[in-house]
């Protein structure tokens, strides 16, 4: 009789069947079974936090629960609970995944598809510097603010509420490399270009050297100029492909650094954090040049003299004559990157 009473006495209640209502629920990065237990029986999803622990603790795959907005139900079992949070149909459809490179343009348009906003509200969210975080240096701009990763949007979330945490995303990765504050816009800038310029990692730290050598360079034949193919293609609106010879001329284009010396006005895209730890960090070296000699693969060469550069940059001349489909039409010339013929 005592041991029975003591038992119904420290008893965890617990809800019992598969649940009533739909409910949504969203479970925080780094969530511990602890929070997911406070955060379900504040939802009314299960009776009490005691009994959700307890289906986790039972549950060997219950650790391999991941952050993201969930559809239960009110009312259910704990142990139903555990198994639809372990279930990937009941993640909601709500997660959003902006990719290394991506423009203002293109967060833009994964918003409203994924996230139901309207052009209005999206627009009004970049334009709402305080309430996004967006540092002074930006200049009002959030272009290259809008980090690249994978977001899970809580059915209550504004577009405000994203975009705040795409930039605040973006300021914790420049603090974590290693940048000044004061650098913050300096360095997205160089790091989207080096995203843009190359297709693989690997060469990230060698780009972002070139780009520091060639603003040094200021008295030497490179003048101080990027001459980067990524910028004049971000200030056409394109991302793919080479810039034909009237459009390295056109010194109309603010982004064409084969005519503008120094940085562009503002990054051409969200870089990753790779490439911004590449920037922050660059190897050693006097390489003023480099060139991709295949746009498939991504093979890309480097240089120290424009003699070498022109060298490496017949390789490209060669596979551009055999796939003038992938590079637009256009012949390389021997600048910072594959061009076409305007130095």
């Amino acid at each position: 009789m005592v041991r029975g009473a003591q038992a119904t006495q420290t008893a965890v209640a617990d809800y019992t069947g598969a649940g009533e209502d739909d409910v949504v629920v969203t479970i925080p990065d780094g969530a511990t079974g602890a929070d997911i237990a406070e955060i379900l029986a504040d939802a009314d999803v299960v009776a009490t936090a005691g009994a959700f622990k307890n289906a986790y603790a039972a549950n060997s795959n219950a650790a391999n629960i991941q952050a993201g907005t969930y559809t239960l139900k009110t009312h259910m079992s704990a142990v139903n609970a555990v198994a639809m949070l372990l279930d990937p149909s009941s993640r909601s459809d709500h997660t959003l995944t902006i990719p290394e490179g991506a423009t203002k343009a293109e967060v833009k348009e994964r918003l409203m598809s994924v996230g139901g906003y309207t052009d209005a509200e999206v627009e009004a969210a970049f334009a709402n510097t305080d309430a996004i975080g967006l540092p002074e240096a930006a200049g009002g701009d959030v272009e290259g603010w809008l980090a690249p990763s994978t977001y899970d949007i809580a059915e209550d979330a504004t577009a405000t509420d994203v975009v705040a945490s795409m930039v605040s995303t973006t300021n914790t990765r420049l603090s974590n490399a290693g940048a000044d504050e004061a650098d913050y816009e300096d360095v997205l800038i160089k790091a989207s270009i080096v995203e843009r310029e190359v297709f693989h990692a690997e060469y990230y730290g060698q780009v972002a050297r070139v780009i520091e050598n060639r603003l040094a360079d200021t008295d030497g034949e490179t003048k101080g100029m990027l001459q980067m193919d990524s910028t004049v293609l971000y200030g056409l609106g394109r991302t793919g492909g080479i810039p034909s010879a009237d459009e390295i001329a056109d010194d109309s284009n603010a982004y064409n650094t084969y005519q503008h010396a120094g940085l562009t006005p503002t990054p051409i895209g969200s870089p990753s954090e790779a490439a911004i730890q590449a920037v922050v960090n660059p190897p050693a070296g006097d390489w003023l040049y480099f060139v991709t000699v295949n746009l498939e693969t991504g093979e890309t060469l480097f240089a120290n003299t424009h003699d070498e550069q022109v060298a490496n940059t017949e390789k490209l001349s060669a596979y551009c004559e055999d796939n003038p489909e992938v590079c637009s039409g256009a012949s390389a010339s021997p600048s910072a990157t594959a061009a076409t013929d305007g130095e």
